[in-house]
Order: structure tokens, then sequence, then C-alpha cells
């Protein structure tokens, strides 16, 4: 399996401790299996160079919990943004990126204004596009690093357009889910 990480410097071995406890699917190291989203969502910082490193995972013998867009996806998502113990053991985590959206369903469904049901509908609009996250030692032995890849700022800036273009046909989707759900109620 191909994978992609960007970040601002070339990670031939990945500290699966470094980083967000809170972030989708708790500590690890995150990758995609989508090069061209991870250069997407490269960014830019003054004086470094924006990297893309590409690495393939031997997936042999390795606990591997795949999640598709759904509740349980949802809850778990949520559980380990809100400082959840991340009490899944698994090598590695397949599944959808949430985005911050999954904040903002979860508060209107406490503010009472959607149901459960409703906020779920919410979630599947949009592209989905899948993470892959590194547990566990285990699995960081199995994660070969083949190349970096330095990307210009032009490039950035290139892929910086194509991910505004997206973002705004996702709130215009979005808006139009909104308007359904509430013309049902």
């Amino acid at each position: 399996m191909l994978l992609y990480h960007a970040g601002f410097k070339t990670i031939e071995k990945p500290d699966i401790h470094y980083g967000r406890k809170n972030a989708d699917f708790g500590q690890g190291f995150y990758l995609t299996p989508e090069e061209e989203f991870a250069h997407r969502w490269a960014g830019e910082r003054k004086g470094e160079e924006t990297v893309v490193n590409t690495y393939e995972l031997a997936l042999d013998g390795l606990v591997i919990k795949q999640f598709d867009r759904d509740r349980e996806w949802f809850e778990y998502i949520y559980g380990n943004r809100n400082g959840k113990s991340d009490e899944l053991k698994s090598d590695v985590i397949i599944g959808p990126i949430a985005n911050d959206i999954i904040y903002n369903t979860n508060g209107i469904v406490t503010s009472g204004f959607l149901k459960p049901e409703e906020a779920m509908q919410i979630l599947m609009v949009g592209p989905e596009y899948r993470q892959i996250t590194i547990k566990t030692e285990k699995a960081v032995g199995q994660l070969k690093w083949l190349e970096s890849k330095v990307l210009s700022h032009e490039e950035i800036m290139g892929y910086k357009k194509t991910l505004m273009a997206e973002e705004t046909e996702y709130q215009k989707l979005l808006a139009e889910k909104l308007e359904e759900i509430m013309g049902e109620d």
C-alpha cells in the first residue's frame, strides 16, 4: 500500500507518540493513500520546505480497523477529539477524514436543533477522503520510507486553489442538505 504524508521535513521513521492525542483516530502517524490529497493539504511555513513523503506499508500480520462514514466512525472520532481514552486495539486504522464539521454537527445535535439521524445526513455531504493512521511500533516497522518530494510555492498555491474550489462546492452542498432537512420537519 502506497501512502503519503505532507509536512516540513523528511520523515524516514515516524514517531507515533508525537502529535495530538485528540486527532480523528487518536495519537499516531497520519497518512493518506491519495497523493493528490496530500498535496492539497500541504502547508507553507516561513524558512522551511514543504515536503511530501512517500511510504509503502506491508499489511501482513497487522491488526487493521476499517471505518466507513457511519455512526461507529462518528462516535470514535468524537470520543478521540474530546479526550476519551482510545481503547481500540489496532496496529492501523483506515477510515474517512472527519474535517471540523463533526464539531459543528455535534453542537447542532446537543442544542436540539437537529436529531442525531439528521446530523448523520450532514456528515455524509461532500467528498470522502481516506486516512491511514499508524498506531503501533509493529506497524511502524512495516512502514518503509521511499522518497521525499519538495513542493514549490507555485505548486502549493495551485493545490490551494483546487482546495478552495472544493470547499466552495462543499459549502453549497451542505446548505442544500440543511434546507432539505429543515423542509422535512
